[in-house]
Protein backbone atom coordinates (compact mmCIF):
# COMPACT_ATOMS: atom_id res chain seq x y z
CA UNK A 1 0.00 0.00 0.00
CA UNK A 2 1.36 3.31 -0.51
CA UNK A 3 1.31 5.92 1.65
CA UNK A 4 -0.93 8.28 0.23
CA UNK A 5 -3.35 5.08 0.89
CA UNK A 6 -2.24 4.97 4.46
CA UNK A 7 -3.13 8.28 4.91
CA UNK A 8 -6.19 8.00 2.66
CA UNK A 9 -7.58 5.12 4.94
CA UNK A 10 -6.19 6.62 8.11
CA UNK A 11 -8.58 10.15 7.59
CA UNK A 12 -11.68 7.90 6.22
CA UNK A 13 -11.25 5.44 9.29
CA UNK A 14 -11.24 8.01 12.31
CA UNK A 15 -14.37 10.54 12.56
CA UNK A 16 -11.66 12.52 14.43
CA UNK A 17 -8.11 12.57 13.57
CA UNK A 18 -5.17 14.76 14.78
CA UNK A 19 -1.68 14.80 12.61
CA UNK A 20 0.68 16.19 15.12
CA UNK A 21 4.16 15.86 16.80
CA UNK A 22 4.32 13.71 19.80
CA UNK A 23 1.32 12.60 21.45
CA UNK A 24 -1.74 13.80 23.34
CA UNK A 25 -0.01 13.13 26.47
CA UNK A 26 3.51 14.58 25.69
CA UNK A 27 3.30 17.01 22.51
CA UNK A 28 6.59 17.96 20.96
CA UNK A 29 5.56 21.75 19.92
CA UNK A 30 3.61 24.44 21.27
CA UNK A 31 1.52 24.20 18.51
CA UNK A 32 0.19 20.44 18.55
CA UNK A 33 -0.09 20.57 22.25
CA UNK A 34 -2.37 23.56 22.23
CA UNK A 35 -4.74 21.72 19.70
CA UNK A 36 -4.52 18.93 21.85
CA UNK A 37 -5.76 20.80 24.63
CA UNK A 38 -8.49 22.10 23.22
CA UNK A 39 -9.83 19.14 21.48
CA UNK A 40 -9.54 17.38 24.66
CA UNK A 41 -11.79 20.06 26.22
CA UNK A 42 -14.67 19.00 23.50
CA UNK A 43 -14.70 15.86 25.81
CA UNK A 44 -14.82 13.31 22.93
CA UNK A 45 -12.24 10.45 22.09
CA UNK A 46 -9.27 11.42 19.16
CA UNK A 47 -7.42 9.41 17.08
CA UNK A 48 -3.68 10.94 16.53
CA UNK A 49 -0.80 10.06 14.68
CA UNK A 50 2.61 11.47 15.55
CA UNK A 51 4.36 12.56 12.54
CA UNK A 52 7.78 12.36 14.03
CA UNK A 53 7.95 8.88 14.31
CA UNK A 54 5.98 8.59 10.94
CA UNK A 55 8.65 10.51 8.95
CA UNK A 56 6.85 9.26 5.29
CA UNK A 57 3.15 10.02 6.61
CA UNK A 58 5.01 13.78 7.31
CA UNK A 59 6.79 13.83 4.25
CA UNK A 60 3.52 12.90 2.02
CA UNK A 61 0.86 14.27 4.19
CA UNK A 62 1.16 18.34 2.91
CA UNK A 63 0.55 17.40 -0.71
CA UNK A 64 -2.14 14.60 0.76
CA UNK A 65 -4.01 17.41 2.47
CA UNK A 66 -2.91 20.63 0.50
CA UNK A 67 -2.13 21.73 4.01
CA UNK A 68 1.32 22.62 4.81
CA UNK A 69 1.92 22.67 8.57
CA UNK A 70 1.14 20.50 11.32
CA UNK A 71 -0.83 20.05 13.49
CA UNK A 72 -3.63 18.78 11.20
CA UNK A 73 -7.37 18.09 11.97
CA UNK A 74 -9.62 16.16 10.07
CA UNK A 75 -13.25 15.63 11.48
CA UNK A 76 -14.82 12.87 9.69
CA UNK A 77 -12.73 12.66 6.40
CA UNK A 78 -12.27 16.97 6.04
CA UNK A 79 -10.00 18.85 6.71
CA UNK A 80 -10.47 21.58 8.70
CA UNK A 81 -7.12 22.91 9.22
CA UNK A 82 -4.16 23.54 11.87
CA UNK A 83 -3.96 25.21 15.12
CA UNK A 84 -4.76 29.23 14.52
CA UNK A 85 -8.41 27.29 12.93
CA UNK A 86 -8.76 25.64 15.89
CA UNK A 87 -8.24 27.25 18.09
CA UNK A 88 -10.29 30.17 16.28
CA UNK A 89 -13.24 27.82 16.28
CA UNK A 90 -12.72 26.71 19.87
CA UNK A 91 -13.21 30.85 20.55
CA UNK A 92 -16.47 31.11 18.78
CA UNK A 93 -17.98 27.81 20.26
CA UNK A 94 -17.49 25.83 16.55
CA UNK A 95 -15.26 23.52 17.36
CA UNK A 96 -17.64 22.34 20.38
CA UNK A 97 -20.27 22.39 17.92
CA UNK A 98 -18.56 20.66 15.33
CA UNK A 99 -17.13 18.14 17.20
CA UNK A 100 -20.36 17.37 19.38
CA UNK A 101 -22.07 16.60 16.52
CA UNK A 102 -19.32 13.38 15.40
CA UNK A 103 -20.46 10.01 16.30
CA UNK A 104 -17.46 7.87 18.22
CA UNK A 105 -17.36 4.58 19.36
Amino acid sequence: MSIEQTIQDQIASNPILLYMKGNPEAPQCGFSSQATQLLMACGKKFAYVDILSNPEIRATLPSVSNWPTFPQLFVEGELIGGCDIIVEMYEKGELQTLIESVEVE
